[in-house]
């Protein structure tokens, strides 16, 4: 393996949050930290991705939301990495079938938005992906009803974990998600670049 990719040792629970983090913000620490309490997890893992493949114009350029997102980070805990740069993979299901290969024993976990999860039926394999990792999804604002009314809530319904079960997501047996209602920090990247501050 090597040596500039994020260590993790068997065992280890790693969220996975990706984004293009463009740019990334006080809200995204916000909801990594709550993550690492709330799920329980070992460390949380930024993948600042090339690009989003659902959305028409690229992002600002890696090396610039690399150093932003490493500026803004100051939690032992939470890793910033452009592996899937360096993997060469576009898609999340690319990249979770690569890093599972990759680090045997590690527990992985797909963090996302509820704003994610409202359209999550339209990324590639999100079927496979549920079924290959747990899945912790966090309410950002003005999202709630509509990820929990989302075709991919609907499909997987039974597997749902209650939020009072979510320290046991990391070491359950996939399709397994959960559904966290945070103390709300309202900030968005497209608002931050709306403003021109980036």
């Amino acid at each position: 393996m090597r040596s500039d990719y994020p260590l993790a040792l068997p065992g280890m629970s790693i969220g996975l949050f990706g984004g293009s983090f463009d740019p990334p913000h006080t809200g995204h620490l916000h909801v990594s930290r709550e993550a690492l309490k709330r799920f329980g997890l070992d460390r949380v893992w930024w993948l600042v991705s090339p690009g989003n493949p659902l959305k028409p114009r690229g992002p600002a350029p890696l090396y610039r939301r690399m150093a932003a997102a490493r500026a803004l980070v100051q939690d032992p805990r939470i890793t910033v990495t452009d592996v899937e740069a360096q993997l060469g993979t576009r898609y999340t299901a690319e990249t979770l079938s690569r890093l599972m290969a990759l680090y045997p024993g590690v527990r992985f976990v797909w963090l996302m938005g509820a704003d994610n999860l409202a359209q999550f039926h339209r990324w590639q394999q999100w079927q496979w992906i549920l079924r290959s990792v747990p899945v912790g999804v966090l309410a950002r604002p003005g999202q709630r009803i509509s990820a929990r009314m989302s075709p991919a809530a609907r499909a997987f319904a039974r597997h749902r974990l209650p939020a009072a079960q979510a320290r046991l997501l990391a070491g359950s047996e996939p399709p397994a998600w959960c559904f966290l209602n945070l103390p709300m920090v309202d900030l968005s990247s497209s608002a931050i670049r709306d403003r021109g501050e980036w």
